[in-house]
């Protein structure tokens, strides 16, 4: 029996294939969000009002974006075990 992997992200908008230099170096991505994406991005705030979004590419080479969902279970499941390593009933002496 094999677990499902829990995901801490979502795919979000439409990345362009990225900008490159002379180098090959990427120099710039473009990242669309329609205005349905906008007002999605209101759910994926922390508690402090950030919203993380992540460029990368796909295993296929394909760019891609996510925003990170602190309300998904495996971040939830991060935290939890986050504030369970700090929290120790060992005393300092």
């Amino acid at each position: 029996m094999s677990q499902e992997k829990k995901y801490d992200s979502e795919l979000i908008g439409f990345v362009d294939q990225p900008k490159r230099n002379e180098k090959g170096d990427i120099v710039a991505w473009k990242l669309s969000l329609s205005a349905t994406h906008l007002e999605d991005l209101q759910k994926f705030k922390t508690e402090k009002g950030w919203v993380y979004l992540t460029m990368f590419f796909s295993k296929a080479g394909k760019p891609m974006a996510s925003v990170w969902n602190p309300n998904s279970e495996a971040a939830k499941e991060y935290k939890s075990e986050k504030v369970a390593d700090t929290q120790t009933d060992d005393l300092p002496f």
